[in-house]
């Protein structure tokens, strides 16, 4: 019998070329009326985009101040200065230009702003919890996260490099404006890390040990299909148009559990180990889950093999092996040909780290204590077991 599941993604999607002349209107749409215009690098500057979106804001009358600097793995001292600044101004509605690391810490403030006698970072390691939060809109710049559409946001505290994450509906964005021609400009090693993401978000719901809906399971294997094929696409022709919208789609129904439908909510123990990895090394985190995903498929497959066969025959396109186990490790290396063709790591060495063994316990015992116990469902994995992970990768 399939799982009971709820589905809800109200985020308005505005697709396509020239969108984001659109950003003040809907705005004032989703009545908001004093924005903070947060965005990352000096790259939204530099292109023209921020300049267009401002006019659009100004078109509409709406009043806009603005906080850059925003990092990969965004940082809580950036969202603690987004609140003070918001209470100042008197902000109601967060606009986030840039990626996921953008548009999570948007949704850090604008929760921060909802509950002013609260610390925001007490949701993120689970001391409080709120159902409050401004609301938050996005012009997406990086195909990857799918924070764009997703009730979540992982923040990074920079004062013990703890990285941890918090969600609830009210964080999904109130629309989100894709302009595929927005990624062309991303460097080659930014493109491909947020497809490993990609990729990711549905890998980690496709593996689990419920009894999947057969519909679910084809939207899933044909948007990783989809990926890999115009990923394939982009390393000899990045300013394709199609290709990366293709890409850019799939980034946003990867992680508005449209593929999680009947999954019971997936495994996610690749993703809870990555985040340790990422608050330690502050390594990018799309590059950082294939950096550890073969590692962790060969320690569970064998509690789930016909996951790994679906996957080793239908996403990699594999033929069947002389038995099971030779089928599925076709499928894992499949999945690490794809990841060394992009120029993405299949272990620590290749992404650049090299834990020690008192590095990798802290990762394992954090990891433990994050998820209250075990993680993953494939396999609850425990502290040895994450260790034992880990030391695969290395």
């Amino acid at each position: 019998m399939y799982s009971n599941f709820e589905y809800y993604a109200p985020t308005k999607v505005v697709f396509g070329k020239g969108t984001e002349a659109q950003t003040g209107k809907l705005i004032r749409q989703f009545g908001g009326t004093r924005v903070l215009l947060h965005y990352g690098s000096q790259s939204a500057v530099k292109s023209g985009l921020l300049g267009r979106i401002k006019e659009a804001l100004d078109a509409e009358g709406i009043y806009y101040v603005e906080l850059g600097g925003v990092v990969p793995n965004p940082h809580l001292s950036k969202v603690y200065e987004g609140i003070e600044l918001g209470r100042k101004e008197n902000v109601d509605f967060l606009l986030a230009v840039g990626g996921g690391s953008t548009i999570d810490s948007a949704k850090a403030i604008a929760a921060g702003l909802a509950n002013p006698d609260d610390d925001v970072w007490d949701y993120y390691i689970r001391k409080k919890t709120t159902d409050k939060c401004l609301p938050v809109a996005s012009v997406l710049t990086i195909a990857a996260a799918g924070s764009e559409m997703s009730n979540g946001s992982v923040i990074t505290n920079d004062t013990n490099w703890l990285k941890r994450d918090f969600g609830g509906e009210l964080m999904r964005p109130k629309f989100a404006i894709m302009n595929p021609e927005l990624t062309m400009t991303l460097p080659k090693y930014q493109t491909f890390s947020g497809i490993a993401d990609i990729l990711m978000h549905t890998m980690e719901r496709f593996f689990n040990q419920a009894e999947n809906m057969e519909l679910t399971d084809n939207i899933s294997i044909a948007l990783m299909r989809t990926v890999m094929k115009y990923a394939k696409v982009l390393l000899d022709d990045p300013n394709n148009y199609n290709a990366r919208a293709e890409i850019m789609w799939a980034g946003s129904l990867s992680h508005n559990d449209l593929t999680g439908c009947g999954a019971e909510g997936g495994d996610w123990a690749t993703h809870n180990m990555e985040h340790e990895m990422g608050g330690m090394f502050d390594v990018a985190h799309g590059a950082g889950l294939a950096a550890i995903w073969g590692s962790w498929a060969r320690y569970v497959h064998k509690a789930a093999p016909h996951r790994f066969i679906k996957f080793a025959t239908e996403v990699i396109g594999a033929t069947p092996g002389f038995d099971d186990e030779d089928t599925i490790e076709k499928g894992i290396q499949g999945m690490e040909t794809f990841y060394r063709l992009t120029g993405m790591p299949t272990n620590m060495r290749e992404l650049g780290i090299a834990p020690t063994d008192e590095q990798i316990a802290f990762m394992a015992a954090s990891c433990e204590e994050k998820a209250g116990g075990a993680n993953g469902a494939v396999i609850p994995l425990k502290k040895e077991d994450m260790e034992k992970i880990y030391r695969m990768a290395l």
